[in-house]
């Protein structure tokens, strides 16, 4: 890795916030926006007045609203929500560098196909060696540089230590794996059970409900993550375990947000986006195709449809039938 710029695709909190992860590595950062008032503001402010408007950010980060500025970078990082990937990255491949590396860190899977990102990305990309980052990280946290630990997974074990080398710092640490499947899944999924998570406190069912459901939430997560290519173990690291409790631990997280406004009746109209909204839909239906066992994840795809109460969902689950907890492999 030569070039000593990392383009950092997106400019909302998260992409901003990866910037600056970016910088305090000693990148040079871009920011490529959608938005030119943003960029604007900036290179001008050092300080993106939409998403993060009290954060000062690294002097070594610029913005911009040219995709012309990935020619020059070894390491793009996309920040482009999952449902929106398919269509954006077209008219980025062609300025992407030959040799450069992909590292998405959206967290979902495409509604239409039921594919992972790593696998759009493939599709769009072929000649483009591909990482995956997630993990338990709030943008706001990460963009103020308090201590944040999260999984970067490559293809190679050798690959993803070189990238978590390159993008760690002292308040960044970057833990390696080449599971790409595992924390891809791990972050996707993590997303659905806090809606759920924030459905039982809007209901004012309090913290040990909320423990239960995690518990349980935890369990299908590994089952379909699995189903989908991932490996045990890696469900049991930060892009797994780790991830899953910090969405579903403060209204930080926008997923238990949505979660907690759906359990108190409120009107979601224009309420930040969700990811796992989006993934429960067709996350249920990968669920029935491999025959996996996944209640808390059908009942919060039935109540995001309209299709049940909140008050009801938990009802229904709290009166199936009784059963060992641990059964054999399955629990």
């Amino acid at each position: 890795m030569t070039d000593d710029r990392v383009v950092v695709v997106g400019g909302g909190a998260w992409g901003t916030a990866l910037a600056c992860v970016a910088a305090r590595a000693r990148w040079r950062a871009m920011l490529l926006c959608r938005d030119p008032g943003v960029a604007d503001a900036l290179n001008a402010s050092r300080c993106n007045p939409r998403y993060l408007p009290d954060i000062t950010l690294p002097d070594r980060i610029e913005a911009a609203t040219d995709p012309g500025v990935l020619n020059a970078a070894n390491i793009v990082i996309l920040a482009i929500p999952a449902q929106s990937l398919r269509s954006a990255l077209p008219a980025l491949a062609s300025h992407f560098a030959p040799g450069a590396t992909l590292i998405n860190t959206a967290k979902g899977i495409e509604l239409g196909t039921g594919f992972t990102l790593s696998r759009v990305i493939g599709e769009i990309c072929p000649d483009h060696a591909q990482a995956v980052l997630s993990g338990p990280s709030f943008a706001t946290d990460v963009a103020r540089g308090l201590p944040t630990a999260v999984t970067l997974a490559a293809g190679t074990e050798a690959g993803a230590l070189e990238l978590c080398r390159a993008l760690s710092s002292d308040r960044f640490r970057a833990y390696a794996s080449a599971d790409m499947a595992g924390v891809e899944t791990g972050g996707a999924l993590k997303n659905v059970y806090a809606i759920a998570a924030g459905v039982v406190i809007g209901l004012g069912f309090g913290e040990s409900a909320k423990a239960a459901l995690i518990t349980r939430a935890f369990v299908e997560l590994r089952r379909l993550g699995e189903a989908m290519g991932g490996r045990p173990e890696t469900y049991l690291g930060l892009s797994g375990f780790g991830d899953l409790m910090l969405s579903c631990a403060s209204p930080q997280s926008r997923n238990f947000s949505y979660g907690m406004a759906l359990g108190r009746g409120e009107d979601l109209a224009g309420r930040p986006l969700a990811e796992g909204a989006a993934t429960v839909q067709i996350a249920d239906r990968i669920a029935n195709e491999h025959l996996i066992s996944a209640p808390i994840l059908h009942a919060t795809r039935r109540v995001i449809t309209g299709e049940i109460a909140p008050s009801d969902a938990v009802d229904t689950l709290l009166s199936r039938p009784i059963k060992e907890e641990v059964q054999g492999r399955r629990v």
